[in-house]
């Protein structure tokens, strides 16, 4: 099952895993998206794999590591999360509502569009 955490309770969400490795926001936007909005919160790792770039680069991610899935608005992570699930990937998550949430919810400075 792949959780569907709202921006606002990403910490809950790491919380409730208790893991020992570090959870990652994985921002599967292409690059000219980033450079619209980009996440970044001091103690939150976050790596950016464009999507279509997942499954060559695989390698990058540690299945036994908590992912939550970012994207514009939810549905390009969530198709990321289900490929990893497929993958092994167990502890795995998708960001509803995306970036855009994430402005709403957690740092109005960071840009919608």
């Amino acid at each position: 099952m792949i959780d569907q955490i709202r921006p606002s309770h990403l910490e809950s969400w790491f919380q409730s895993l208790a893991s020992a490795v570090q959870p990652l926001v994985l921002d599967v936007r292409e690059p000219h998206e980033l450079a619209l909005a980009r996440v970044e919160e001091d103690g939150l790792e976050v790596l950016a794999i464009p999507m279509g770039t997942i499954p060559v680069r695989l390698a990058e991610l540690d299945a036994t590591r908590p992912i939550a899935c970012l994207c514009h608005h939810g549905a390009r992570s969530m198709q990321v999360a289900m490929f990893l699930q497929s993958r092994g990937f167990t502890q795995i998550a998708n960001i509803a509502g995306g970036i855009d949430a994430w402005s709403i919810e957690r740092n109005p400075g960071i840009a919608r569009y």
